[in-house]
């Protein structure tokens, strides 16, 4: 079965604080990182390693001429700021800068996810679903089986890892919708069960969450 890539697993408020932390007070990019930001969170630090290895340069070549100079009776030049320290300072603010854009994202991000979960979370009951309806939204996804008041599919992969995987992708899936399946896993296979507790059987939002997890 081809999985989908997910987009990620909500962010939390905790994760985006640390990352923006990480990144504007330790090393510019590990914090994106920290938060799946790959390509933002690479390119950060490599800008930021280009620059300090710069200025590293040119901070051992300057120590280098004054101790040369240490045993000499000429006096040591005025101080020079050389172009490849001022290249190290421009890469290395470039990237405390593109860091912060991506800090600030990662916060606004978290935001948006907490107010979703609020919204949900005060969002009115749905209803269960009247037996005459049960059939005909059964029939949409043939490979889900009814057990009383529930729904259920197992889903068989090559091995262990890739049912992780799918697994992974479900609970992103479950989180967004803000409804939670029963996930029961045997080695490369993993069954899936859905029902709304707070209805006391199936609603439509079971039979949709299942024609997702058939999408993938």
């Amino acid at each position: 079965m081809k999985l989908f890539s997910p987009r990620g697993k909500p962010l939390s408020r905790a994760t985006a604080r640390n990352a923006a932390l990480l990144n504007q007070f330790a090393t510019p990019g590990l914090g994106s990182i920290l938060a799946r930001r790959w390509i933002a969170g690479t390119g950060q630090l490599v800008i930021f390693l280009a620059g300090f290895i710069l200025f590293c340069e040119w901070s051992f070549k300057t120590i280098g001429n004054y101790y040369a100079l240490a045993f000499s009776d000429n006096p040591p030049p005025a101080g020079h700021f050389g172009k490849t320290a001022l290249w190290g300072v421009v890469l290395c603010t470039a990237s405390w800068l593109w860091s912060l854009v991506t800090s600030l994202s990662l916060m606004r991000e978290a935001s948006t996810g907490k107010q979703r979960s609020l919204e949900n979370f005060g969002a009115p009951p749905v209803q269960k679903l009247a037996e005459a309806k049960i059939l005909p939204a059964l029939a949409l996804i043939p490979n889900w089986h009814l057990n009383d008041d529930k729904i259920s599919r197992t889903f068989q992969f090559k091995d262990f890892p890739a049912a992780i995987k799918f697994v992974e992708t479900v609970a992103v899936l479950a989180e967004q919708a803000w409804h939670h399946p029963d996930i029961d896993i045997r080695w490369n296979k993993v069954t899936l069960t859905l029902t709304t507790h707070d209805a006391g059987g199936l609603t439509e939002k079971d039979f949709a969450l299942a024609r997702q997890f058939d999408q993938l």
